[in-house]
Formats: structure tokens, sequence, C-alpha cells
């Protein structure tokens, strides 16, 4: 079975070590906005065509391109001509991205939380690196080192990564209405999750929005690039109640952002793709 990988493998090979607005993360990109809506192949000339849409030089695009094969995300297919198929295995979590990137989530102060508490021997500890950087991407709080908080609708998230990285046998999931902590929730909620870098996260992304191509003339490039800038953040914000965030804070202005590109620029992108690729 050619180019079989992990889901965890694949998670990890689509976001964590890309830089938005390089050419691996735009590429990424494209594929998880566009490849499956294509059939989940396209030509390599029509590939790096539309990457030079994106800014990409032909070189730099064909050299991403095979990396992106290397790291198993697209596998090589000829179907008359030269081209990539999407690799079947990375489907389930291009679906996981989906629903992280376009479904925005947000806590309501008398929602569930999610406790995740583990024991795993010091011979693993591989094991609980890989399990506490996994936690933190999706955004869960660090209460300790071995408990950890998260929105309760991120509870299946959760349970996932236990299984993927093989270390469920060590670990119990609680459903909690309100922790219970000694001075106000609010307080608590700023020592578990990093705020100011949180807050740095919606501020870049804000800041990325000024640097985007004109929507009316190129509305492929401006989505592409929009999305690229965005997805990171959905991952580092879990959503977390407005009640329990500072007065200030950026999180329902980058919403609003995200919802305002997103229904200028999703529909004549695709209409770009489609037409680019098909005629």
């Amino acid at each position: 079975m050619p180019d079989a990988l992990t889901t965890f493998e694949l998670a990890i090979v689509d976001d964590i070590d890309a830089r938005p607005g390089s050419t691996p993360s735009l590429l990424r990109t494209f594929i998880g906005l566009y490849l499956r809506r294509l059939g989940g192949w396209i030509s390599t000339a029509d590939l790096v065509r539309l990457a030079g849409v994106l800014g990409i030089p032909p070189a730099p695009a064909r050299t991403g391109v095979a990396r992106l094969k290397q790291k198993g995300l697209l596998l090589a297919e000829r179907e008359g001509a030269i081209g990539y198929r999407l690799n079947p295995a990375a489907i389930p979590m291009l679906e996981r991205g989906d629903r992280r990137i376009f479904e925005i989530r947000q806590m309501a102060a008398d929602d569930a939380w999610c406790l995740l508490s583990f024991s795993i021997p010091e011979s693993r500890r591989d094991l609980r690196h890989q399990l506490r950087r996994r936690l933190q991407w999706i955004g869960c709080g660090n209460v300790s080192p071995a408990l950890w908080i998260a929105p309760g609708y991120l509870e299946d998230e959760v349970e996932l990564i236990l299984t993927e990285v093989g270390a469920r046998e060590w670990a119990t999931v609680f459903r909690t209405q309100t922790p219970q902590v000694a001075g106000p929730l609010a307080a608590a909620i700023a020592q578990w999750w990093d705020l100011d870098a949180l807050r740095a996260e919606h501020d870049r992304f804000q800041a990325s929005l000024a640097a985007l191509p004109a929507a009316e003339a190129a509305p492929f490039a401006a989505y592409v690039r929009f999305i690229d800038e965005w997805r990171v953040l959905p991952y580092r914000d879990p959503g977390l109640p407005p009640s329990l965030l500072p007065a200030d804070w950026p999180g329902q202005r980058t919403f609003a952002a995200h919802a305002r590109l997103s229904a200028q620029l999703a529909r004549p992108a695709w209409e770009f793709v489609r037409t680019a690729v098909h005629g």
C-alpha cells in the first residue's frame, strides 16, 4: 500500500511545521480547499499554474509539491497527464481541519468543560511529549503538567489524540460544568492559557488582511491567502467564553472578519479554480 501514513503523522505534516504564507503552507491550503472538490486529482501543469497565481514561481512550486509527495500528502498518478492524487489516508485529517477552519465554535459561560488527567510511565517520555504537543495544538489549557482542560466540544478530539498517540490506557477524561477554583474562574483561565500569545495570534491575523490581493481582481489568490493566514488560529484559540476573557479581547473582530471574507471570496475563488482546471 503506497505511502501509508498514520492519521497522526498526516496531522503533523498538515499544519504544525508550515509557516502561513510560505510555499509549503500555501500549497497545502490549496490542496485542502480544492483537491477533493476537483475529484482528488490534478495535473502537475494545472497545479503549478495555479500556484503561480498565488505568487509561487514554477521551480519553488514543483519543489514544494515534491516535498508534499515525499511526506505522503500527495501520490504521483498519471491520468492522461502527469499529476497527483490526494492520499486517501489524508482525507480524515482534512475533514477534521474543515470543521475547525470553517465551523467557528465558541463556548457559552454555562457550557461543559473537558478535563484530561494522565500518568504516563517515565520510560515513555517521548509519548508524553507527543501528547502534550498535540493537546496544545488543539487549544487545550494546561492546569498542571498532567492535567489539561478544554471546552467540552473538544472531547472527541482529545479522545482521538489519546488513541492516535497510544496513550489511552494512561488517561482519564472527565466532564465538568464549572471548574471549582480558589479565585475567579477568569483568573484561572489566564493561568491555564497563554492569553498574551493568543492575542498576538489574533493581532497577526488581522494585520495580515491588509496585505491580501484585491478581492475584486483576484478572488482566488485573496481567498487562499486569507485561509492560509487563518487556518492556525482556530486551533490555537479553542473558543473560550467571552465572559471569561479580557473586555478588549480581539476574538469577535477576528471571527467577524473571517465570516465577511468567507462570504465574499469563497464562491468566486472556487469558480476560478473550476474554470482553470476543467475549462
